[in-house]
Order: structure tokens, then sequence, then C-alpha cells
């Protein structure tokens, strides 16, 4: 009897039931017994024991049936791709710690070969090299001058004491001297230092593009009113005046264009989107952020990248490939990372802290570069405000006048060349166009890797650009002496990228060359 009801238990296990007098029994609990008796524990799509016959693991419990003491099913293997498997966190936390330690050896190896190098008063010595004279400084102050010269004349054109070709003639005029003087001042004055050079040519750039974008939006403003009947244009100006929107030419006033001068973009709008309030929480993490990414960006280019250029000057030399291949490896490194933090210094830190003081509702100032499967999306997507402009005031103009649209992004290439040309030779006071020919580069770049790079092979293509082109252009501009250098230079121009406001790059009367 004790044998009968133990294996009545374990059939009731089995199948589920339960002893009609616990409740629910009855002619159907038997019924439903029965049907599971006779199905089995073999009935299922993929071979698999039952849910009831298995232990807290998934196995099939000791007591069982022999023929459900199974332990296997039909399954991939977790890096099989059919298997469905995506959690691959362990992994990802995995590289980080390999990261960080082999990181950590090199920098340990050299503490312990240079010591420490970091030399504060050294970064002031950059902008300045005498005390009493602060040409780049005084170079920002002056632009104040071309910010009204652009008013003045936007505000006699909406009154209509200037014609449209005589407002045009003094537009053009007065970008022309933007570009022009201050490239005078950087090559005629000695006093002026390379990096308070490129700083101020970086002023005048963006000043160049902020009132080339305010010029074009009041001359549609102007087109749109001429358009307009003055009936309709007159009953909407009053609507917008009790709903806060501004009109043309109700925008035309200093405390307008300032703050479009001041405020992280370089497309002008009459009307910009605007945060509620300041918050004081986010601004302070943004200020903490640019202060410490600041001395570490210092740190690391005086404490890593310019003992390794130092020590390339001997392999160029001596031509030898092997050193020379090996001190562009050891140069990645750093150099990446530098890249890597000046890209959240100035995008995320920098451009947030000043949005959130002006409350500039629009922070979209970046997109996923790093997921870039091809040039033309890392373009697109790294640098939002210049991308912006450039196809709002660049590339849809020529595309309406008629150009293709390849013609059109090749007109982007050549005036994004010849601005990094005009910001990096001006204050090198070196005109061998080598970044203009590396900008021109990226359009048979972008086609190669378009053409032949798919995908994840498309993204590695495009992360090896930045990791291996950048400090190829920084040894070879570090060795310009070299005529072995300008010659390797012009053969490996389209493999290299050569990204704009280079933190990194070492220039004449810098850390490199004091």
């Amino acid at each position: 009897m004790g044998d009968r009801g133990g294996a009545g238990d374990s059939w009731r296990k089995r199948t589920g039931s339960r002893p009609s007098g616990q409740g629910g029994g009855g002619p159907g609990a038997a019924v439903e017994d029965v049907r599971d008796a006779v199905a089995g524990p073999d009935v299922g799509a993929r071979g698999e024991v039952p849910a009831q016959a298995r232990d807290k693991d998934g196995d099939a419990r000791v007591d069982s049936d022999p023929l459900e003491l199974r332990c296997h099913r039909l399954q991939d293997s977790l890096f099989s791709s059919n298997s469905g498997f995506s959690n691959y966190r362990g992994i990802l936390n995995w590289c980080v710690v390999m990261l960080i330690l082999s990181n950590a050896r090199l920098f340990l190896e050299n503490l312990i070969k240079y010591g420490i190098l970091v030399d504060p008063i050294q970064v002031v010595s950059l902008f300045l090299k005498d005390p009493y004279s602060w040409p780049a400084p005084c170079l920002v102050i002056v632009a104040n001058v071309f910010v009204v010269a652009a008013f003045q004349v936007e505000k006699h054109l909406a009154v209509g004491t200037l014609t449209e070709q005589v407002g045009l003639l003094l537009h053009v005029a007065n970008l022309v001297i933007i570009l022009c003087f201050p490239a005078a001042v950087a090559l005629l004055d000695k006093s002026i230092t390379p990096v308070g050079s490129v700083l101020a040519l970086i002023v005048y750039t963006i000043l160049f593009l902020k009132l080339f974008s305010y010029r074009d939006v009041n001359l549609w403003c102007r087109q749109h009113r001429a358009k307009a009947k003055t009936a309709s244009a007159g009953k909407k100006a009053s609507e917008d005046s009790a709903q806060g929107i501004v009109r043309y030419p109700d925008n035309l006033t200093y405390r307008d264009l300032y703050y479009f001068i001041f405020a992280p973009t370089l497309c002008y709008e009459l009307n910009f989107p605007r945060s509620p309030r300041i918050r004081k929480r986010f601004l302070l993490r943004r200020l903490l952020e640019i202060l410490f990414f600041t001395q570490l960006q210092v740190g690391l280019i005086q404490q890593w990248m310019v003992p390794t250029i130092q020590n390339s000057m001997k392999p160029f030399r001596d031509m030898d490939y092997s050193r020379i291949i090996e001190r562009l490896l050891k140069l990645a490194v750093p150099n990446h990372l530098i890249w890597l933090i000046f890209f959240y210094w100035f995008f995320h830190s920098c451009m947030n802290a000043v949005a959130e003081l002006m409350q500039f509702g629009d922070r979209e100032f970046y997109r996923d570069w790093w997921n870039s499967e091809s040039v033309t999306y890392f373009w697109q997507n790294w640098n939002i405000p210049v991308h912006k402009w450039c196809l709002r005031h660049f590339y849809k103009p020529l595309v309406r006048r008629g150009n293709s649209k390849w013609m059109a992004n090749t007109g982007v290439f050549l005036a994004s060349a010849f601005f990094h040309e005009y910001v990096l030779s001006i204050p090198l006071r070196m005109f061998r166009l080598w970044a203009f020919t590396a900008m021109i580069a990226q359009v048979p770049l972008a086609w190669i890797v378009g053409r032949f790079f798919q995908g994840n092979y498309g993204n590695a293509a495009v992360w090896l650009t930045l990791i291996i082109g950048q400090p190829m252009a920084v040894l070879i501009h570090s060795q310009m002496s070299s005529a072995w250098a300008r010659s390797f230079l012009d053969g490996l121009t389209a493999y290299t990228l050569l990204l704009p406001w280079k933190a990194s790059l070492p220039l004449r009367g810098s850390l490199l060359f004091p």
C-alpha cells in the first residue's frame, strides 16, 4: 500500500492532478489526469520535458520516468547569431577594465621615465609672450566693430535708405575684412603667439559664419514682407505681439543681435527656443567639468604627448620606418584620448554651460557620430552647429540654384577646407595647403568607405581614420622642416582625418617648441 501510494504521488506530481478529496476533484479532474498521462512528457515542439517534471534548475527530477531524464534540448551557442543572445555587458566591462589597466601601466611608465612634466606657467606662455602686450584679446574686442557695422547695414535696409545691391556690397566688404584683418595682424605682429593667433582666428571665423547667417535671415524676412499684404501683415503682427513672438523688423536691436553672437549656434532666428529657467545644479556641474577637463587635457599634453613627439625626431631623421610606426602607434593612444576628452569638454560641457546661462533651448550640439558607418555620417553628426549652418546657408542654396547634390557636397568640403587652412596655416606662417588638401581628400575617402565598407566594418574604418589619421598629421606637422616628411604627407593626405580646433596640434612656440 505504501508503494502504491508513493507511485500515486509520483504520478500526481508529473500530471499535476490532485486528490479528489482536496477540492476541485471529481470526474473532470480524473479525465484531465488520464489525458495528461496519455500525452506523456514527450509532447512539446522542441522535445522539451514539461515544466512539472523539472527541478528549479530546469533538469528532469531523478524520481521521474527514465524517458523524462533529459538534460539536452535543441539550442545554439550564445556567441552564435541564431541564439538571439545580446547581453554582453560583462564583456564590455572587461574591455573597460583592460583599457584602464593598460593605460595605467603606460602612464606609470611615463612617470617613472620622465617624472612630472606638468607646468602651468608654461601654459600661460602659450598665450602671452609679453605680459604687457595682449594682441589676441585686443583682436577679439575689436571684433565688435564688425558686429555694429552689420547691424547698421541691416537697420538701413529695413527702413529702405539702402538698396539691396548696396547692402549686399557692404555686407560682402564687412565679411571679407572680418577674415583679412585678423590674418594680417597674426602675420605682421610678432608679439602674438601661435596659440593666441589660433584662438583669435577661430573667434573671427565663428563671427563670419554668424553674421553671414544674420544677413541671410534678414534678407529672407524682407522678401517675405514684400510679398505679404499690408493689412494681413499688420493683423498678424498684433497677434504675435500678444503671444511674445518677434517679427521683422522688430528683431533689429542690439540686444537681439548680441544674444545671437553669444548663443551656442551659428544659425540666426528671430525667435530662438528658450528654456524656462537657469538650472543652477546643472550649470555648476558643467562648470566643474570645464575646470577639470581643461586641467586634464593640459596635463596629458605636457606629460604624455610632448615626450612622445620629441622622441620621434630621431626615427624621422634616421628613416627608421619600424620605429616611426612604433612612435605613431604610441602617440595614437594619448592623442585619441585627448581628442575624446576635448569633444566632451567643448560640445557638452562648454556649450551646455553657455546655453544654460543664456537659457538657449536647443541643446542638440552633437548626435551619435560614434555609430558612424561612413565618413559622411560622421561629418554630419559630430558638429551639429556647423552642419546646420552648411545645410541651411550653403548646401540648400546651391541645390536650389540647379547644382547637383554631389557638387553641393563638394562645395561644402571646399569651404571647410578653406577654413581649416585659414585657422592652421596663418598662425604657423606655413602655407603649404596641407590642411586644405586633407579636407578635400575627405571626398574620395567618403566614397571609398561607403563603397567597400558597410555596417560594422564601416564603423571600424571611421574609427581607424580617427585613431591613426590624427597622430599621423601631428607627427608630420612636428617634422615640417624635413623634406621627406613633406613628400610623405603628400602621399598619405587622403588617409588622414584632420579635424578642426585641434588642441593637441604641436605649434611653433608651443609646448613642443618653447
